[in-house]
């Protein structure tokens, strides 16, 4: 080879040289900064942030509210990196607390899992207005003057409102039975009216409202008799039964005589009513008077709903728990019967509270 030719060859061997050169260190810079992309952008500074993920919102959103809040760095890196970690297309909606010294990873997986932050509570069935309350101050969600307000005097938009009764039990049996997670900041306001768009679904979601336009009865008295059939039943299995017994005891005008009720109107959980329980005055008292109460004593279940639908074809006009005390009734036609069972009953539980004092 030639000196010419040599010299050639040395001097595209530099420039492949420097051309290798910039490729590495452009490598390690992309790394360098990707690396600092997706981590904590203050590892120092814990404090809370809250950020809202709507629904339905996409990956470059979710990372444009992120960066927004102060909690990623780099919107493009949040989108790479959530497809190569397989998260795109996979994050939930809801209220999430970041803070600033957690990574870009964390909070992707933070995301991804649901983890939602918020006010998380739950309502069972067969709770009362009162018990609400009660568990939604004790848990610091609610003040209970502002909810009492709001029961009665809110202004909620659901096609059942206009059949309420106006007065501070309003809302008794429409505050769904559900697990709820609401916004920090959400008022007794928001609360309510989630219970109550919880209530509205369901009716949707079930066939509910269709099934009470068929059954030839106004939803009001649908959720009146399943709110004592909610009380009354000790199990799904039994409620098909209790609702038919309501239903033969108002045909011939037979007062209800349901100790669910005395509770209700006493505001205690008792299993037996006593004589002077039921001397109580009270347009509840279901002794004194005839037909259902003048509203629920709870809010009951789907299941509940579904048995005053759907009720069992008996002739069964009492009943009383068994005295296995499992949750299951004993039904019978005759008063005679009736007499019998409860007799049976009322020497277990006598038992039962002798080996269990604390439970009376």
């Amino acid at each position: 080879m030639g000196t010419k030719e040599a010299k050639k060859g040395g001097k595209g061997i530099k420039v492949l040289l420097a051309v290798l050169v910039l490729a590495v260190l452009a490598a390690g810079g992309a790394l360098l900064y990707n690396g600092h992309a997706v981590s904590p952008v203050d590892a120092g500074d814990t404090t809370p942030v809250i950020v809202e993920i709507p629904e339905g919102s996409y990956t470059a959103s979710i990372a444009d509210i992120l960066q927004e809040a102060g909690v990623i760095r780099n919107t493009t890196i949040f989108r790479i990196q959530s497809k190569i970690r397989h998260k795109d297309g996979m994050y939930v909606a809801g209220t999430y607390e970041f803070n600033k010294a957690m990574s870009m990873t964390e909070i992707m997986d933070k995301i991804a899992a649901g983890d939602t932050t918020g006010l998380h509570f739950q309502i069972l069935e067969g709770q009362t207005i009162d018990k609400v309350v009660d568990q939604l101050a004790e848990e610091g969600i609610i003040d209970e003057a502002d909810f009492y307000h709001e029961v009665e005097n809110g202004s909620f938009d659901y096609p059942f409102m206009s059949m309420l009764p106006a007065g501070p039990t309003r809302l008794e049996g429409f505050l769904y039975p559900d697990t709820y997670t609401l916004p920090l900041d959400a008022t007794a306001h928001d609360v309510i009216d989630a219970m109550l768009q919880g209530f509205d679904n369901h009716m949707q979601e079930e066939g509910i409202y269709d099934a009470v336009k068929a059954s030839g009865m106004d939803l009001y008295t649908v959720i009146t008799k399943a709110s004592i059939v909610q009380r009354e039943a000790g199990n799904v299995d039994e409620m098909a039964n209790v609702a038919s017994v309501i239903n033969n005891r108002l045909e011939i005008s037979m007062p209800l005589q349901m100790d669910s009720i005395i509770a209700y109107i006493q505001k205690e959980d008792k299993i037996r009513a006593t004589y002077s329980d039921i001397a109580v005055e009270s347009d509840y008292n279901p002794y004194t008077n005839y037909g259902l109460p003048p509203g629920p004593i709870c809010t009951p279940g789907v299941d509940a709903i579904k048995a005053v639908l759907s009720p069992a074809d008996t002739d069964y006009l009492y009943f009383v728990a068994s005295p296995e005390m499992d949750g299951t009734n004993r039904y019978s036609k005759t008063y005679e019967e009736f007499l019998k069972d409860k007799a049976e009953f009322d020497e277990a539980y006598e038992k039962y509270i002798q080996e269990h004092p604390d439970q009376e």
